[in-house]
């Protein structure tokens, strides 16, 4: 599987995802950058039923729904990974447009929810409104699409109620801001921890397995493997995750590094 800006094709990789259709699952994923601040908004879809989900959908509603039309996608699923307005924005009017639910993030978000219209004003961005999830999300629970289950990780400490969407069988993760190609989430928002970011990153997502490829919230895809060995905040020889012998972080490559919003 190749993950880029744009389409790819998208399958479950094992006998046990497959057995969960009783065929293959045809999903595929397109990434759409939306906002100013170019969050990846990921439009999921079954090609046999073209039923869909998006993942954060941040702003641009008509951009999105212009994008359900052009693949002929009825929405089934709003998910949110945190509740930053670049990343839950839009979920509300598309809730009124479309009346699928949101869900997601994990409950310790809802004061972030709450402020999108606060943010998005600040940001000079406007039509995004606040919005309450349909159902919060905790860690362990699972979300089911088109007969493909998605597993949930709470990851906080770039914001207290973020959570990780995955599917093992795929290798497949939408990380929201936790985690870059590159880089990791900013910490310096209210109710941020730096400590806690990193512990999510090396508990929750590293565990998952190297060849994970995972969406972030903003810029190009990676995959764990990749960020362990050279990411400048959490690789193996900063974190000392699996034993690695621990060297002093680079400075200097660190404050280089992109932190998106």
């Amino acid at each position: 599987m190749r993950c880029v800006r744009g389409s790819m094709r998208w399958k479950p990789r094992s006998r046990r995802a497959n057995s969960m259709t009783g065929g293959e699952p045809k999903l595929q994923i397109h990434v759409i950058p939306v906002t100013p601040l170019q969050q990846n908004c990921s439009l999921v879809w079954n090609d046999d039923t073209k039923r869909a989900a998006l993942v954060d959908p941040g702003g641009d509603v008509e951009q999105l729904m212009s994008a359900l039309a052009h693949f002929d996608l009825t929405l089934s699923r709003i998910w949110l990974t945190h509740g930053h307005f670049d990343h839950a924005g839009a979920a509300a009017e598309l809730r009124e447009r479309t009346g699928v639910s949101v869900e997601g993030p994990h409950r310790d978000d809802q004061f972030w929810l709450d402020l999108i219209e606060e943010g998005a004003q600040r940001y000079g961005v406007p039509g995004l409104r606040n919005v309450t999830p349909d159902r919060y999300l905790d860690d362990g629970e699972t979300l089911e699409f088109e007969g493909v289950e998605f597993k949930v990780a709470h990851t906080p400490g770039h914001t207290p109620g973020h959570v990780v969407i995955y599917n093992q069988d795929a290798r497949i993760a939408f990380v929201g801001d936790v985690l870059f190609a590159g880089s990791i989430g900013r910490t310096d928002f209210p109710r941020g921890d730096h400590q806690q970011l990193i512990d999510s990153i090396t508990g929750k997502l590293w565990p998952l397995g190297d060849d994970m490829t995972f969406i972030p919230g903003h810029g190009p895809v990676s995959t764990f493997g990749r960020e362990r060995h050279g990411n400048p905040f959490v690789a193996d020889h900063i974190t000392g995750y699996a034993g690695a012998a621990k060297q002093a972080p680079d400075a200097a490559e660190q404050r280089t590094s992109k932190r998106y919003s």
